[in-house]
């Protein structure tokens, strides 16, 4: 049995698989994930698991060289912020959140959540560890 870091088969093996430039989502309850993209369903409830606790095991673990997210996660800057230190060296990417929807089908997964902020979804671009 693993002991520690990403405890779920499907995270650990989705990171594994990760190359230079590909990307994953991490998403709240109400993103709209597409056909075909492949969704790793965590929400239990509202809240659990939260978005944050998600994106710091998985950044812990994956080389991420850039985080997009939606530009209207602006508006709630207490949440925002917490995002900046959780990734306080990794750019940010700010973009409309129709076009942050339009990106999905190009990820390798969307990690689904029980956050219930409004516009809580990251896709991580993943980098090298060299």
């Amino acid at each position: 049995m693993k002991k520690q870091g990403v405890l779920n088969w499907e995270i650990a093996s989705l990171i594994a698989q990760m190359g230079h430039g590909d990307t994953i989502c991490i998403g709240d309850a109400g993103l709209p994930i597409p056909s075909g993209v492949k969704r790793i369903d965590l929400a239990v409830t509202k809240g659990i698991p939260d978005f944050l606790s998600v994106l710091r095991v998985i950044v812990d673990e994956l080389a991420v060289e850039e985080v997009v997210v939606a530009k209207e996660l602006t508006q709630n800057q207490a949440y925002l912020q917490k995002l900046q230190e959780l990734l306080p060296i990794i750019p940010i990417t700010y973009i409309d959140h129709e076009e942050f929807k339009a990106r999905l089908p190009q990820t390798k997964a969307v990690i689904r959540t029980g956050e219930f902020t409004p516009y809580a979804n990251v896709i991580l671009r993943s980098g090298v560890v060299f």
